[in-house]
């Protein structure tokens, strides 16, 4: 008696997260678009160009995932979000996905109930100062007043640097990344602390970059990625391999360039799976064959996202680093495809 009753439970309780989980990628196809949450305004990341489109690495993941459902890379809702904003956005349904150069931490993947689908950055917290300040490390701070995103892990990091370093600050709140730059342009404050990439991002669009300089502290792990709520286990699948879709097409050597060529079929039973010729993953997502295909039709492989908007040749110039594919000793890595 005791395991029939038991197995109901469990079997209502599978249904009703079953039909939790159908109803997000049901309400996206129904809907026509994607809603993605995404920045404020972080060049390279995301923001708007001048037309208004939005562009950038963030962005480019939330086209990838519409190209995948909806077969339709524009069809996407671009949902500006604050550090404040961003999870309540995500938690009421006002977004689908959250692509917002989010860290992953404990608390938010456990206590706010939210599942983190993969890292499409590896990140540190870092510092910009004004070079005519003559500092050249963090820890020559004391004193100093900084700008810092509320409702961020950097808060939380700062206060424990400065803390176990034995040395004061002053926080000078703000919200989006645009208030911080005019902010810190404006001498508010000394130093603007957040995401090394955010830093290099937001230097880029100075008058004058080479007038501020980057300390070589790096006091955190920030691994950014995107982000759906709990519950959403279909949802979040479809999510995570789209990314996994761009990760994997770099491993393999697929790109824009000659995607169709390959899709036409390989001696390689990856691509072939990947590129839906071969196997039936896309049915197991609940979407067509060639998902991933039009995945990485929407803005390129994970290099060419990286390169097109962050690497080097732009000017945010990151190098891959720890982003590099595991092959070239980096920590970017798929699951296989099979």
């Amino acid at each position: 008696m005791k395991k029939s009753v038991l197995f109901g439970a469990l079997t209502v309780a599978g249904l009703a997260a079953g039909a939790a989980a159908a109803g997000t990628l049901d309400d996206v196809k129904a809907r026509g678009k994607l809603n993605c949450g995404v920045t404020t305004g972080l060049v390279g990341f995301a923001a708007p160009d001048a037309n208004g489109e939005w562009e950038g690495f963030d962005v480019g993941v939330c086209r990838a995932v519409a190209a995948a459902v909806l077969g339709d890379p524009s069809a996407v809702e671009f949902v500006p979000t604050t550090g404040k904003t961003r999870f309540t956005a995500l938690a009421s349904g006002e977004i689908d996905v959250l692509a917002r150069n989010t860290t992953w931490t404990f608390s938010r993947d456990v206590d706010l109930k939210f599942t983190f689908v993969g890292v499409n950055y590896y990140d540190g917290q870092g510092f910009m100062v004004p070079k005519e300040l003559g500092v050249s490390s963090a820890k020559e701070l004391d004193g100093a007043t900084v700008c810092i995103q509320t409702g961020t892990t950097t808060e939380l990091n700062l206060a424990d640097f400065f803390r176990s370093n034995n040395i004061s600050y002053e926080p000078v709140p703000i919200e989006t990344n645009a208030e911080a730059q005019q902010q810190y342009l404006a001498g508010a404050c000394d130093v603007y602390t957040t995401d090394a990439s955010g830093l290099a991002a937001t230097r880029a669009t100075f008058e004058d970059p080479a007038a501020h300089v980057l300390l070589p502290e790096i006091i955190s792990k920030e691994p950014l990625g995107p982000l759906v709520r709990h519950g959403d286990d279909n949802w979040g699948d479809v999510v995570r391999w789209s990314l996994n879709a761009l990760i994997t097409a770099e491993e393999l050597g697929v790109t824009s360039a000659n995607i169709e060529e390959m899709a036409a079929g390989t001696n390689n039973p990856e691509v072939n799976r990947l590129l839906g010729t071969e196997g039936t993953l896309g049915e197991m997502l609940g979407l067509d064959a060639g998902w991933a295909k039009a995945a990485i039709m929407a803005g390129g492989n994970y290099g060419e996202l990286f390169e097109g908007n962050i690497g080097e040749s732009t000017p945010i110039g990151l190098a891959r680093g720890l982003n590099a594919q595991w092959t070239n000793g980096g920590l970017i890595y798929s699951p296989p495809f099979r």
